[in-house]
């Protein structure tokens, strides 16, 4: 079948073109004059509202609370901690002025804010009795990136960042753990894309934690995302800023902390993993909006049902609207099936005379008529979780299909060049194996899979007695 919308590339043909194709059509995002940094259009902004409301609800049922911390970070209070100023120095822009004046202490704009979170909790943290803190933000930070890509990659992003302190290591881990099957689920149950939880390797780690855990998804052509991370810190950070706490048998310690956070890039995986050839490919769980209902014919009955379905799904919970603009029909298809609104249902007055309406699902593009007497809320709720589960299996399966084994060099090699995708090998551990499967198309190591079966004895690298079970891929 001939393609429909040809502002669209096909994703076969070149799929770095039509990922910016599905952006710019479903009016999710725009560049802008400020070089690296893109306008969130309503369309797109509607989706990460959808996501906050989810997650934040999820956050605040695990007893997190939000807060908000300052833009800017003084160098001197940055420089407390020496690894993270070494991770993010090619990153951070810097403050230099303040009016005319020179600062003394430049300002950083902030990559992220555990500087921010220690100062604070070095002035509110005194006893045992004031932990956990569990807080969390929602903001944005700046990082500047070399190369930019909507939603993936932008100088000026999204994002929120959970930053919790605690008085036991356990107590900490416990969260660090928590928070990643929190984005697991997210990703899985609300999102319906496949992804694997691990823990990076030292060198992939954030730059000054004990460890880091991801979540770590693949996109259709094959390409990793990183989906989330959660960081344990021990006492790195707190030692660095001086955060002690009066412990129960009267003693001052230093106390554990964690951070954990995700962006809008998940708006990127999600065109990524589901979106087609004719635009945007919504799950059910995350669409701003799930149903359209588009009246063909101006008579009374065509309006009366058409009102009487809107105002019945509108009191169900789910998010219906009618599109009454002066548009063709073709063009409100069109434009619904861009959008990705996971149903469409189109009233007619010919199909009224039948005694049928159309049902229209955005994922498989299929088309079905049902009787006009139909108990909309219930068929619609149905048809809505039958869609959700249906692209989290096509999703699967994907991935699944890109899904591979090397027991060598040649091996990854072959893979590599062949068809990229999540590539399971041992590794010894040493990092000078991991430069060198990275010489082959940049290659990283996405997590190490700590309960895996072993797939070999040897590192698939340099043939030594290996240590650990890796995922490894090309990554955004």
């Amino acid at each position: 079948m001939e393609k429909d919308n040809k502002k669209i590339t096909s994703r076969d043909v070149d799929f770095a073109k039509w990922y910016t194709d599905v952006v710019r059509a479903a009016r999710l995002a725009d560049y802008t004059s400020v070089k690296g940094c893109i306008t969130i259009e309503p369309n797109g902004y509607a989706i990460w509202e959808k996501m906050q409301s989810i997650l934040d609800k999820k956050f605040k049922e695990l007893g997190h609370v939000n807060c908000q911390m300052p833009l800017l970070i003084p160098e001197s209070m940055l420089n407390k901690e020496k690894e993270l100023v070494e991770g993010f120095a090619p990153e951070v822009a810097w403050v230099t002025e303040g009016g005319s004046k020179k600062l003394d202490d430049k300002l950083c704009i902030r990559p992220t804010s555990e500087t921010l979170f220690c100062d604070y909790y070095h002035e509110h943290v005194k006893s045992y009795r004031d932990l956990p803190m569990l807080y969390n933000q929602w903001c944005n930070v700046f990082r500047w990136e070399k190369e930019t890509r909507p939603f993936l990659r932008s100088r000026e992003f999204l994002w929120q960042e959970g930053h919790t302190v605690h008085a036991t290591s356990e107590e900490a881990e416990h969260e660090t753990n928590q928070m990643m099957d929190v984005y697991r689920w997210f990703f899985h149950d609300i999102l319906a894309i496949p992804s694997i939880n691990g823990r990076k390797t030292e060198k992939e780690k954030f730059a000054g934690a004990e460890y880091t855990l991801t979540n770590e998804a693949l996109m259709y052509n094959g390409v990793a995302l990183q989906a989330g991370t959660s960081h344990y810190f021990g006492q790195k950070f707190s030692q660095a800023y001086d955060v002690k706490f009066t412990n129960k048998e009267n003693k001052e310690e230093y106390v554990y902390q964690t951070s954990w956070g995700t962006t809008t890039r998940m708006i990127g995986g999600l065109i990524m993993v589901h979106s087609d050839d004719y635009g945007l490919v919504l799950p059910p769980r995350i669409a701003p909006r799930q149903v359209v209902i588009i009246p063909i014919g101006k008579s009374e009955e065509v309006e009366n049902l058409v009102n009487k379905f809107n105002d019945e799904l509108v009191k169900s919970g789910i998010t219906s609207y009618i599109d009454n603009s002066e548009k063709s029909p073709g063009f409100k298809f069109a434009e619904a099936e861009v959008n990705g609104i996971p149903v469409r249902i189109e009233v007619g007055e010919r199909d009224l005379k039948e005694g049928k309406i159309v049902f229209a699902r955005r994922d498989t593009r299929e088309k079905i008529e049902e009787s006009k007497d139909i108990d909309v809320v219930s068929y619609v709720k149905d048809l809505l979780e039958v869609i959700q589960k249906d692209m989290y299996e096509r999703a699967v399966k994907r991935r699944d299909s890109l899904t591979f084994e090397a027991h060598n060099m040649k091996d990854m090699e072959n893979i590599l060049n062949t068809q990229p995708g999540f590539i399971h090998a041992m590794w010894c551990g040493d990092k000078e194996c991991e430069e060198k499967i990275k010489e082959i198309k940049g290659c990283k190591s996405r997590c190490i899979l700590e309960d895996a079966p072993r797939i070999d004895e040897k590192c698939v690298c340099c043939g030594k007695d290996a240590k650990h079970h890796v995922v490894w891929g090309i990554q955004y």
